[in-house]
């Protein structure tokens, strides 16, 4: 018998989430191998080398519904993984472009703060998105799969000149809730409560967002490593107040 894997010992080993597991078996990406008399999930090599495939694939950037025809188009494994491994080639290179660019961000936001002047990549903010793509987002939304892929037809639906106003947006976004931080206001204050308020009207623009999915998005600030260093890049410890300004949010108003 070959060997095989529970989902538990699959999560342990990629770090995809149970539920994300269960939904890619939902609609039809990946099952797994067998469901033992329990009812629990197991997988084998096969499927560990198609769920790699997937998360890479993820990785850069590919949608749900395109990572389900470029799986069922490929006939040669072999061949699949060669053409994964220039796309990561080419990934790397996009990503040491995107540290550069955060390092930017840093020291522009260390100098600002030392001696009082605008930060030079705010004023010219095309510096803040060089080597990100549309793709991140969904990236950042792994855990929540039906988010991201609204997320991926909403990007797909957009001109470049869209896409980029949609980046600057967010990253605005970011910016103010580090300015409500570094003010000392309290995660659950009004002018964050406020902000965070935005934040939920743009979700709930793509999804309808339960409140334990908010509630689960306001863990993912600092669970999800993506999510969390992008903030943390922007300003430390501004991941975990994101999650407390969205916990408070989520119990003052969506109750």
């Amino acid at each position: 018998m070959a060997a095989a894997w529970p989902i538990a010992e699959v999560v342990r080993m990629s770090g995809v989430t149970a539920r994300t597991l269960r939904h890619y078996d939902e609609i039809g990406l990946l099952s797994p191998a067998w469901i033992g008399s329990n009812g629990h999930r197991y997988y084998e090599e096969r499927q560990l080398l198609q769920l790699q495939q997937i998360l890479v694939l993820r990785a850069l950037g590919v949608g749900l519904t395109e990572i389900a025809r470029i799986l069922g188009d490929q006939v040669d494994e072999l061949e699949a993984l060669r053409d994964h491994r220039h796309r990561l080639l080419a990934e790397r290179d996009r990503l040491d472009t995107l540290a550069a660019t955060v390092s930017r961000t840093i020291a522009d936001l260390e100098r600002s703060r030392e001696d009082g002047t605008p930060m030079t990549s705010i004023n010219r903010p095309e510096n803040l998105f060089e080597g990100i793509q549309p793709g991140d987002v969904e990236e950042s939304l792994r855990d929540f799969p039906e988010h991201a892929e609204a997320a991926r037809r909403a990007t797909a639906a957009m001109g470049q000149a869209d896409v980029e106003a949609g980046q600057r947006e967010r990253t605005a976004r970011m910016i103010r809730l580090a300015e409500l931080l570094a003010a000392g206001h309290p995660a659950d204050a009004e002018p964050v409560q406020n902000h965070i308020d935005a934040e939920y009207r743009a979700l709930s623009a793509l999804r309808t967002v339960s409140v334990e999915e908010f509630r689960a998005i306001a863990r993912s600030c600092t669970e999800n490593a993506q999510w969390s260093a992008a903030y943390e890049a922007i300003a430390p410890g501004l991941a975990a107040y994101q999650r407390a300004a969205l916990e408070a949010y989520a119990a003052a108003r969506l109750v």
